[in-house]
């Protein structure tokens, strides 16, 4: 080996700066081949700036380890890759202020889940998941104010609130789809009316409509017993007259014991307390004679 002409090698560790810009270019050419693909997210790949692929891509019912995570390789400086989370989001709303049917005004806190279940369709329409959250942050106030507007405050306290909920899910979702997203659950986290003169009046106007539907119902109540107190009524008369004809005799005797029992007070509610003087012959006392 000739000493006289070095190679190249020989001059670059002869030469520690060469050396370290030779080991940067090494490195920054393998960051731009090689990525990590994460079990957390999907990714869209562009190739000189327009989508080429997906990788990694959000399926359903999928298990961790039977993903598309792991190393992948890329045109360096001709692809780059756009990272979108495959996990479950959440979209935290402002407080929004709602009239319900019955003219309350509603300060509702609420909140969504959401998933980006076609990545490419959300790089498209909103690039970012930040630009999607806030999208449908505004759909979500708006479908809460339409939604609640149509029930009462009542409503909320009631299970019928599910019903509420689910409906402005169903809506909601019909408008992530079109950003490639899928509504996982909707929820009111508080309702409570205005504070001050405003929640007072309410509560004075609950108040004073719950008391009037408790007359209602008392008064309901008291006519419907009334009913049933003279069907009643009317039933006993018709067994008492049946039985009359069937057997007089005996009719005779039994009202006459019933009236023995209210006068000569045999329950001991009135015993002692009334004094009677009649004849043997009274008709009033035919029964003890044997109905004679």
């Amino acid at each position: 080996m000739s000493y006289d002409n070095p190679s190249a090698l020989q001059r670059m560790i002869a030469n520690p700066v060469a050396l370290l810009v030779g080991a940067v270019a090494v490195l920054v050419l393998l960051s731009n081949t090689i990525s990590i693909v994460p079990e957390t997210r999907q990714g869209v790949v562009l190739r000189l700036g327009k989508p080429d692929r997906i990788i990694n891509a959000y399926h359903p019912g999928e298990a961790p380890g039977e993903t598309g995570a792991g190393l992948i390789a890329r045109i360096p400086f001709f692809e780059q890759v756009i990272w979108i989370d495959k996990r479950i989001l959440d979209i935290d709303m402002e407080p929004q202020e709602v009239l319900s049917t019955d003219q309350l005004r509603l300060n509702v806190d609420a909140y969504a889940r959401f998933r980006v279940v076609y990545p490419l369709q959300m790089y498209r329409s909103v690039r970012t998941t930040d630009g999607l959250a806030s999208t449908l942050r505004l759909i979500l106030g708006s479908s809460l104010r339409t939604e609640l507007g149509k029930r009462t405050f009542a409503t909320l306290l009631t299970p019928e609130r599910d019903q509420v909920m689910n409906n402005i899910k169903i809506r909601l979702d019909r408008v992530a789809r079109q950003y490639g997203a899928q509504i996982v659950d909707v929820r009111i986290k508080r309702a409570d009316l205005p504070s001050g003169t405003p929640l007072e009046s309410a509560f004075e106007r609950m108040k004073s409509a719950r008391n009037q539907e408790a007359l209602t119902i008392e008064a309901d109540g008291f006519r419907q017993a009334q009913v049933i107190r003279a069907e009643a009524d009317a039933q006993a008369a018709q067994i008492y007259a049946a039985a009359f004809g069937k057997d007089p005799e005996f009719y005779d005797f039994y009202r006459a014991m019933q009236s023995y029992r209210q006068t000569f007070g045999v329950n001991a509610k009135t015993a002692g307390t009334t004094n009677m003087i009649l004849s043997r012959d009274n008709e009033y006392l035919r029964q003890f004679r044997g109905g004679k």
